[in-house]
């Protein structure tokens, strides 16, 4: 008999003190993205009402393939709350500049019809960062976990080009950073201006890189890692980082918070990262969601 247990959905947690905003996340455009659970896929209407249920009052959702934009776009139409951060992908943008070398993780990328030489899919992002259901660009940045290194200057190159898209429309930039953290912090230090608006999502650094972040007045954004009982460090690292640049997110379906770790992610399992942060802060959990959604606010408005 198999030691591990099913996978199941998270039940739906007591809702939040406050209202908070899960600022980046992935949401199913079609039933098969939805994770199998129990045997059954949670249709989108029931996630959201769940997230609605704990106190989720925002969403913005990521599209970083050219395939998603404009169904994310038109969802966030239909969806109250929702909002979209367009953007090719890191790893995308390898494949779209013709990099198929194996990865350092043993993935084989492999190129789609969507994939046009990388200077069109940049031209697809910016034609459609007017659009109001955008409020940020992203997620852009460096994957050297799933891109191999012939592949790392297109990533680079795509970054700089998001990084001057976001100054020329006014948005805000989410960061994606996966074994690059030097790298990211050296191109955002050469290109971004000094009161650009920058969300590392799903921060991973140390102590040393949040200070780098305090001093350029970046933020940091904490999905359900926080939670996990051997990210000790994360958890030093994120008591160390000023409240005031400190967001939270699920990153959905991925990286679902203990004590549902193992399970398909959804943003109403925010609620655990959320008290999570609050119990670090030692502050009431009303105070922690009033701070996180002020934060959240700041970086993308309000809608």
């Amino acid at each position: 008999m198999s030691k591990h247990k099913p996978k199941v959905w998270p039940a739906t947690a007591a809702p939040l003190a406050g209202p908070v905003m899960d600022n980046h996340t992935h949401l199913p455009l079609r039933e098969e993205e939805i994770p199998l659970a129990d045997g059954v896929r949670m249709p989108l209407s029931e996630q959201l009402d769940r997230a609605r249920e704990v106190g989720v009052t925002r969403i913005v959702s990521s599209a970083c393939e050219l395939p998603d934009f404009d169904p994310m776009l038109e969802l966030a139409r239909v969806t109250p709350g929702m909002r979209v951060a367009l953007a090719i992908h890191p790893n995308e943008a390898g494949l779209h500049a013709g990099f198929v070398d194996p990865s350092p993780d043993g993935l084989v990328p492999e190129r789609r019809a969507h994939h046009v030489a990388l200077i069109e899919a940049l031209e697809q992002v910016a034609c459609r960062l007017d659009d109001p259901m955008v409020v940020a660009v992203g997620e852009s940045g460096l994957d050297y976990f799933r891109t191999a290194e012939p592949g790392h200057e297109a990533q680079a190159e795509s970054l700089r080009a998001h990084i001057e898209m976001a100054k020329q429309h006014g948005l805000p930039l989410q960061i994606h950073d996966r074994d690059a953290h030097e790298d990211c912090l050296r191109i955002l230090s050469g290109s971004a201006m000094r009161d650009q608006r920058v969300v590392f999502h799903c921060f991973s650094g140390d102590r040393a890189m949040a200070r780098v972040l305090a001093s350029n007045q970046w933020y940091a954004s904490f999905a359900g890692t926080v939670t996990f009982p051997s990210n000790e460090s994360l958890r030093r690292t994120l008591e160390e980082i000023p409240r005031e640049l400190v967001l939270v997110e699920t990153d959905a379906p991925y990286l679902t918070p203990v004590p549902w770790r193992g399970s398909p992610n959804a943003s109403y399992s925010i609620a655990h990262t959320v008290r999570a942060i609050a119990s670090l802060w030692q502050t009431t959990e009303e105070k922690a969601c009033r701070q996180l959604f002020e934060n959240s606010q700041r970086v993308y408005g309000d809608w």
